[in-house]
């Protein structure tokens, strides 16, 4: 590790870090239920400036960040035994994205059940929000093909297609790893890039606690207890099931599969699940994410393909939990009664759609591709939708730490099964990812 690269580890506490976040969370609820009780528009309009400034911080590195991260992965496999065995490594990933999308599922649809969200709710959608959600494009597979690949390069990264560029990513990273040593000067280039947008990132992730403060302050000033109250089932079996899955089924898939402890897998990524619950974005936790699973023992080569794909297809929480619970939700709403017809349909389109999620509207996209192969009329897909909308950024945090942690444990339990897991590695102390403060895999 270099001197530098030591100095920032000194300069940055994660201790102090975590604390900072936590207090952030409880200073920034109370400074919007002042607002909100006061209503104090300049202390409402300064928290939504410090929330939003720093969503569009994190927002502007993602597309970049993926890119070379794809393209560098794809060709890190290299080191690991050839095109044969890059290949043998996807399909075990992408067999247990699958997995642990349908663990995921059911579990949501059980809990779903039990609370029944939505029944004998009585409530009216802010006009806004209802003629906002019409205008949105609503998910279905048709719109996911023809949506796949982009008219032009530019334009994938322009119009912020994340999908795309995704799509875009793999081609030209299969394409760099057939030509070997031919494309070695573009690889080397993107190798520099993702390490500078990592470094940017890495700025950026410590204005966090600020960020958190911002974003939490602004939801409760500006939805408060007349949304939140009401909808609190919603809220409740979306966290029951997110909880579920995060401290229940990983654990136990770590320790009986990949033979990991779960308190040694929580102690190594518990930071950036932290930052995962207060950014609300997979994409700009995706180098820390990458460096927790290379602290459990994951093979940089490997971490360096699993978690940049895992980052964009594999959400757990928005993929799968929330659409279940969504879908129940609006029947419940709206009074539908569904069959086992149509909780084997939720359950398809959760393991087979996954990759739908791509994008920052990922949990918008799932449901309302979930809710339309049930064939709910749209009218009432809208109006469900705009009703759970004002609480989304309470429910977005917690569905956004299951995506993490299960983009960080799939590449654990394929690392185990074939046999590249390092022992030492993860049996060794480490400090929480840290933006910066790594050397880049080689390919």
């Amino acid at each position: 590790m270099s001197d530098t690269a030591g100095r920032s580890r000194l300069r940055f506490n994660p201790k102090l870090f975590a604390v900072a976040v936590l207090a952030s969370l409880v200073l920034g609820a109370l400074l919007g239920w002042v607002a909100k009780q006061t209503d104090a528009q300049w202390l409402i309009t300064t928290l939504d400036t410090i929330g939003s400034t720093f969503t569009k911080l994190l927002s502007f590195t993602v597309l970049p960040l993926i890119f070379t991260a794809i393209v560098v992965g794809i060709n890190s496999l290299r080191s690991l035994g050839g095109g044969r065995t890059a290949a043998r490594l996807g399909g075990k990933t992408a067999l247990w994205f699958a997995i642990t999308s349908l663990i995921a599922v059911v579990i949501g649809l059980v809990i779903g059940r039990l609370f029944q969200p939505g029944r004998g709710l009585v409530i009216e959608p802010d006009p806004e929000k209802l003629q906002a959600i019409g205008e949105k494009t609503q998910g279905s597979w048709l719109d996911l093909l023809n949506g796949l690949v982009p008219d032009n390069l530019i334009s994938a990264f322009a119009e912020g297609e994340t999908l795309q560029v995704v799509f875009v990513s793999l081609i030209i990273g299969a394409a760099t790893y057939s030509l070997g040593d031919k494309a070695a000067p573009f690889v080397n280039f993107n190798k520099a890039a993702f390490e500078v947008i990592q470094r940017v990132l890495g700025w950026i992730i410590r204005l966090a606690p600020l960020g958190t403060l911002g974003l939490i302050g602004n939801a409760v000033a500006t939805y408060g207890n007349e949304f939140f109250l009401p909808l609190v089932k919603l809220i409740g079996s979306t966290y029951a099931a997110c909880l579920l899955v995060l401290f229940a089924v990983y654990p136990l898939l770590l320790a009986l599969v990949a033979k990991v402890s779960p308190a040694r897998f929580f102690a190594k990524s518990w930071t950036v699940l932290q930052f995962a619950f207060a950014s609300r974005s997979s994409g700009a936790s995706l180098p820390m994410t990458r460096q927790a699973a290379e602290n459990l023992g994951v093979p940089p080569s490997y971490a360096s393909f699993a978690v940049p794909l895992a980052s964009t297809t594999k959400m757990d929480g928005c993929a799968a939990i929330y659409p279940a619970i969504g879908s129940l939700f609006i029947a419940n709403l709206f009074g539908i009664q569904l069959g086992w017809v149509q909780y084997l349909t939720i359950i398809a389109v959760a393991v087979f759609g996954s990759i739908a999620t791509a994008g920052v509207t990922g949990w918008f996209t799932m449901l309302t591709l979930t809710v339309g192969a049930l064939g709910f009329p749209p009218e009432v897909v809208a109006t469900g939708i705009a009703i759970a909308y004002a609480v989304d950024p309470i429910m977005d945090m917690m569905r956004t730490a299951t995506n993490v942690a299960g983009q960080i444990a799939v590449p654990v339990i394929v690392a185990r099964s074939e046999n590249v897991l390092d022992d030492e590695v993860l049996d060794a102390p480490s400090t929480p990812p840290l933006i910066g403060d790594r050397e880049p895999a080689t390919a």
